[in-house]
Formats: structure tokens, C-alpha cells, sequence
């Protein structure tokens, strides 16, 4: 557990007394900050608020953590502050820990030959700690996948990525061309973290449902190593990796959306060097990942097989 930041979130319910209006400040959906302060009074072992219908108020060992947690932040702010005074201008981003390394050396090495005398800061967190990070100006620029909700946010142009199932080799569907959800059932999924890609893991557990494919178990993680051992499946793009298969889905029902995202400035402006990431990530993410534009991806509609899922 990152426990600055849940030291951040908890001192904005503090000063805000009402999770909605602090996760709106925050930049981010509720329910995901109810958790995060459940995290942290189960790591703290102590309960920070009494929460009620109709109001919530501070416990009085969240009074004596406030003013400590606080000064937490503040301390921890300046560090990051002093630290990037030391090491010159840079932009500093955010990308999903799943980001293929091929695809982030190679925006490293494009921003490196637009902008020489910047550096580029990547930090791998995914979507919604990068809406969190924007919105508390932690980082300039994210790569997000959507769906997600982030008021105060400008987004780039969204691109595609369909994607594919991923199995072991010794999977009995490696054999066949284009696999069908439905042909899935029984198996167990993996998928990034619930907390960390709340909307993408919705949508994608969504259209499974849609297409026959309930999984057994749903966990929860980037390694492969599941997948590798035969005990779960996941959706991707194609890699070669040695002990794993990948195969086409058939009418590519799970799809990756992708985009930049940043504060909105005034006048809806932004830096210009955020505006020149955004451009960059777009032919890198094309070039490098196989993406596609949002309204260039046909749509390929699959029959449901008998007793499938409406």
C-alpha cells in the first residue's frame, strides 16, 4: 500500500467531512475512495471515521492523525519538489505498469528527439491513482484506458487496441483460429487490479457476461505467471513469449481505449509540452502497439451461441 497517498486521501475526507465532495476534489469515482480509506484503517488498525446517513465525522484517533498526516504530505511534497528543482526541467508522466517496454522506450526516445532539454519522468500507476496524481499535480500528463470518470480533466484523441486472449501453449484453443468467449468458459481470468483499472475492469467482466464467458475466479495482477502455469487466461495484445499462446478473439468483442489525459488549464490551454507528449503518444501508440484510431475500428458482430447470455 502506497501509505503517503492514503495519508492524502485521508486528510482531503478530513477537511471535506463527505466522501463525495472529496472525491471530487481528488478527481476521481467514490467508491474506489471508500476503499482506500478502509485500506488504511485496516493497516492502521484503528477506525478514522464515524459514518453515518446523514454526516461524516473524524474519530478521535483520526484527530490525532490528521495534523501528523498532514505534515506527512507536506514533507513528502517538498522532497519531490527540491528533487525535481535538482534535476533540471522535466515532464513527468504517468503510464499503466501492463504498457508493453517496447512501447515506453520508444516514447522516451521520441520525446528525447523533439524536446533534448527535457527529461521525460515516467511513473507506472495505473488510471486511477493517474487521475488522483493529475488532479494533485503528482504528475503533467497520464496514459489512461477508459472508461473513466475524472472531472477537470482534458483527454487527447482515443485509440484502440484490440485485444486477444492469451493462454498456455498447452491449451487444448491454441489449435483453433479465432477463439469465441463463450469457448472460455470454465477458466479463471486474470486482469489488472479492480482498484487500480476500475472501469476497464468493468467493462471488460461486462462484455464476457455478454458473450457466455463467466469466469470460475477473476484475479487480480500483471504477471503472467497464471497463465504461463494453465490456471487462468488473460486478454492482451499479441507477444511472444516463450510457454504462452495468443489467439485472435472472434469479433473482437474486448478492446483496450487509450488516451492522454491532463488538468484543463484555463481558456482550456495546456503547456506545451504536455500537448507535444499527447501528439507523440499517439504515433508512438500506433507505430509501437498497433493501435488504431477510435472511429476506424469496424465493429464485427458475433452470434450468441445457444444458452448464451443476452
Amino acid at each position: 500500500m502506497d501509505l503517503v497517498r492514503h495519508l492524502r486521501y485521508f486528510t482531503v475526507v478530513a477537511e471535506e467531512l463527505h466522501f463525495g465532495n472529496a472525491a471530487i476534489r481528488l478527481g476521481m469515482a467514490q467508491p474506489p475512495l471508500s476503499q482506500r480509506i478502509k485500506r488504511l484503517e485496516e493497516e492502521l488498525g484503528v477506525r478514522l471515521f464515524d459514518r453515518s446517513a446523514r454526516q461524516v465525522r473524524l474519530t478521535e484517533a483520526g484527530r490525532l492523525l490528521l495534523a501528523e498526516a498532514r505534515e506527512i504530505v507536506a514533507r513528502v511534497d517538498r522532497l519531490h519538489e527540491l528533487a525535481r528543482q535538482g534535476q533540471g526541467t522535466a515532464l513527468r508522466v504517468g503510464v499503466p505498469p501492463d504498457l508493453a517496454a517496447a512501447v515506453l522506450a520508444a516514447l522516451v526516445a521520441g520525446f528525447r528527439d523533439i524536446h533534448p532539454d527535457v527529461r521525460l519522468a515516467p511513473t507506472e500507476i495505473w488510471t486511477a491513482d493517474q487521475v488522483t496524481a493529475l488532479a494533485e499535480g503528482v504528475i503533467d500528463v497520464g496514459l489512461v484506458r477508459h472508461p473513466v470518470a475524472a472531472p477537470g480533466l482534458r483527454f487527447g484523441q482515443v485509440l484502440v487496441q484490440r485485444q486477444g486472449v492469451l493462454l498456455a501453449d498447452a491449451d487444448p484453443l491454441t489449435g483453433v483460429g479465432e477463439v469465441h468467449l463463450a469457448d472460455l468458459a470454465g477458466r479463471e481470468l486474470l486482469l489488472p487490479p479492480m482498484e487500480g483499472e476500475p472501469g476497464w475492469h468493468a467493462e471488460v467482466l461486462s462484455e464476457c457476461r455478454r458473450h457466455g464467458f463467466v469466469p470460475a475466479q477473476v484475479h487480480q495482477g500483471v504477471g503472467l505467471g497464471l497463465v504461463l502455469a494453465g490456471a487462468a487466461v488473460a486478454f492482451g495484445p499479441k507477444v511472444e513469449v516463450p510457454g504462452l499462446a495468443w489467439r485472435p478473439l472472434l469479433g473482437s468483442p474486448i478492446a483496450s481505449r487509450v488516451s492522454t489525459a491532463w488538468r484543463a488549464a484555463p481558456a482550456d490551454t495546456a503547456d506545451d509540452l504536455v500537448t507535444g507528449f499527447a501528439a507523440l503518444a499517439v504515433r508512438t501508440l500506433k507505430e509501437s502497439a498497433g493501435m488504431t484510431d477510435e472511429a476506424a475500428v469496424p465493429v464485427r458482430r458475433v452470434s450468441r451461441r445457444p444458452g448464451m447470455l443476452a
